[in-house]
């Protein structure tokens, strides 16, 4: 009959089918994602000099693999734990920091109104467009000139107010109620107190969210620490496992290993606050 609407028939899967699809995607996946991590992994029972002829891959003899490298970690790795130690600790320590600074100005930024406001976080949005590497060289002459040279404190000041880091705080603050604030303030409590009894519980999954970034980028974290740290104690690991291959000599098992072994940490971190990781990050993207 003319006038009539075409229809289309839509056909609804099973729900043990639709189910089963979504569990074949999310474990193939899975496999894509873990398979270089597999790869490097039985690459740690076998011969350094072997793996970097023939290239990571599973095809390998298993009669060839052995606990050689790993009794060689534990026994003769020379300062390679003193460079974990170096990297946990700045890790820790400017993870610390960041959140703290970088929270600090964001709260600023979202609850006070002062003159200047707006021009002084539009230089911080400008500052997430300016890479590194253009500030890199006139940071590294001013360290220089203050003699702040081979030490872990030009690691760690010049970075803790992080951009990317405070907008994304101020985003999560703007949504925190201001009347949660103002209950505060009529209960006698200092600005202090309202910022780490009311305001920090409340965004514990934007600081979880924060501490699993910064502490990723921060423990990979290699071109500052080698242009600023000269002394091979103060290395951190990054910069311990590429002093490994050298003109004269190369420690492959050492660095197939111990890049192995530097995962981690960031693995703890990521499983410590994984359950705050996706609320923080959604939360962050919605409010504001």
């Amino acid at each position: 009959m003319s006038g009539e609407r075409s229809t289309r028939t839509r056909i609804q899967l099973p729900y043990w089918l639709h189910g089963s699809v979504q569990t074949a995607f999310l474990l193939v996946l899975t496999l894509v994602v873990l398979a270089p991590l597999l790869i490097m992994f039985v690459a740690t029972f076998q011969d350094g000099n072997d793996v970097i002829r023939r290239g990571l891959s599973f095809d390998v003899d298993l009669g060839s693999l052995s606990l050689d490298n790993y009794v060689m970690l534990f026994t003769d790795s020379g300062p390679y734990f003193r460079w974990f130690a170096n990297s946990i600790l700045l890790t820790v320590v400017q993870v610390a920091g960041t959140l703290l600074v970088s929270s600090f100005v964001a709260y600023g930024f979202a609850v006070y109104d002062f003159k200047g406001k707006t021009a002084l976080f539009i230089a911080v949005l400008l500052l997430m467009a300016v890479p590194f590497e253009i500030m890199m060289l006139p940071l590294y002459v001013l360290v220089n000139d203050v003699g702040l040279a081979d030490s872990y404190s030009v690691i760690v000041l010049p970075f803790l107010a992080a951009s990317v880091t405070i907008f994304y705080f101020r985003q999560y603050f703007l949504g925190i109620p201001k009347d949660l604030l103002e209950a505060g303030r009529m209960d006698g409590a200092t600005e202090f107190g309202i910022f780490f009894k009311i305001v920090v519980p409340v965004a514990k999954p934007a600081f979880a969210a924060m501490a699993i970034l910064n502490g990723m980028i921060i423990w990979n974290n290699f071109l500052w620490p080698l242009l600023v740290l000269r002394s091979e104690s103060k290395f951190t690991l990054p910069i311990g496992l590429n002093t490994l291959l050298t003109p004269h000599e190369n420690n492959y098992e050492l660095l197939i290993i111990g890049s192995m072994f530097s995962l981690l940490p960031v693995l703890v971190l990521f499983l410590l606050f994984q359950r705050f990781f996706v609320a923080g990050m959604t939360a962050g993207a919605l409010k504001g």
